[in-house]
């Protein structure tokens, strides 16, 4: 935490402040914002009722109408501050509007006949809020759609699939950086043009094939065709050319098969790479939604991202559930980037350096 604290106070002119340390600071902050301050929004208005969810202007954190318990009124009464024409302000219960006359009465006094305000002839009447986390939008999202059912689901995809990815990738990546022959680079170059195949081009083709070996609406249809990636194979090659040919040749020599040095030695030292293929896959597995939106039509086989489109009738959108339940589905893959985030720069950093 010091290292943390010194290099976030870390200035060019050392003791005093220069006009480059004030922009680098100036870029930094905006950058910071930028990057987490939609994310910030989505989990402050998460908690936000859903009545709130519109108001304009629209507030930061999340508010809720103050109520009070009048004596002879069955249900609390919202609290408003009115403003009089002259001046005056007091913070009355509203007990009725039609129109733009409004029946009030003192919390204080309710023994007293109510007031009859004309909206028109006061300077203003403000709603009496108070900051307030509402959770119903989390237990209500969980209870009415299946949560666990579409966490499992992509939980499991995700998983296997991002297992058969690095498995698939690195033995690609083995066979094109670590064995010479005819064609190789050839092989190589037509992988990364998939590239530039919009995925829209091929999904109908892709559908086509996994309705005919029968694995339309099944979880095993999300999973295996997008397990090798082209990027996957980019990294992967070019982080294994970095690895000695002499260490292999040594192993060989030694007496270890193909498969021992694939595994016991390319994969190990391979580590960072891997690492940072298993976060992109995670996200890209995660995140999903287009793919499984077509292959799978079972409600109990959704995954979250196609689940969460549940909400979102013809006439009616649940916004507040929407935004819950989002939060929650970002937490997994957060956890993810947390635990693998400082392979990032090591297995990015070192990619193609020989």
């Amino acid at each position: 935490m010091d290292r943390i604290i010194a290099f976030l106070i870390r200035r060019q002119g050392h003791k005093r402040l220069t006009a480059a340390d004030a922009i680098t600071y100036l870029y930094l902050l905006a950058g910071t914002a930028v990057m987490f301050g939609p994310v910030l929004w989505l989990v402050l208005s998460s908690f936000k009722p859903q009545d709130t969810l519109f108001d304009f202007p629209p507030s930061f954190l999340p508010y809720r109408q103050e109520s009070v318990q009048v004596e002879g009124y069955a249900e609390p009464l919202p609290l408003y501050d009115i403003t009089f024409a002259d001046g005056t302000t007091r913070r009355l219960a509203q007990v009725q509007r039609v129109g733009i006359e409004v029946r009030m009465i003192d919390p204080n006094d309710p023994s007293a006949e109510p007031l009859r305000i004309n909206l028109r002839e006061i300077q203003n009447r403000a709603e009496v809020r108070s900051t307030y986390f509402d959770t119903r939008n989390y237990t209500g999202g969980i209870a009415s759609f299946p949560f666990l059912t579409y966490l499992g689901n992509s939980v499991t995809v995700t998983v296997v699939a991002t297992v058969i990815t690095l498995l698939v990738n690195s033995m690609a990546a083995f066979g094109l950086s670590k064995y010479r022959y005819k064609g190789r680079d050839a092989i190589f170059l037509v992988m990364i043009s998939t590239l530039m195949v919009p995925v829209s081009v091929i999904l109908i083709p892709a559908f086509l094939v996994i309705t005919q070996v029968g694995w339309n609406n099944n979880l095993w249809g999300v999973i295996v065709p997008a397990a090798a990636t082209p990027t996957g194979v980019f990294l992967l090659r070019q982080y294994m050319l970095t690895i000695p040919d002499e260490l292999l040749e040594s192993a060989r020599i030694d007496g270890a098969s193909e498969w021992r040095l694939y595994w016991q030695i390319v994969l190990p030292l391979a580590g960072p790479a891997l690492a940072v293929l298993t976060i992109f896959s995670v996200m890209w597995r995660w995140n999903d939604f287009l793919w499984p939106l077509i292959v799978l039509s079972r409600t109990e086989l959704f995954t979250l991202q196609v689940g969460l489109n549940a909400f979102q009738g013809a006439l009616n959108v649940q916004w507040h559930y929407i935004l819950a339940m989002t939060v929650l589905t970002l937490l997994p893959i957060t956890v993810v980037f947390a635990l693998l985030q400082r392979y990032i720069t090591t297995g990015i950093a070192t990619t193609g350096m020989k």
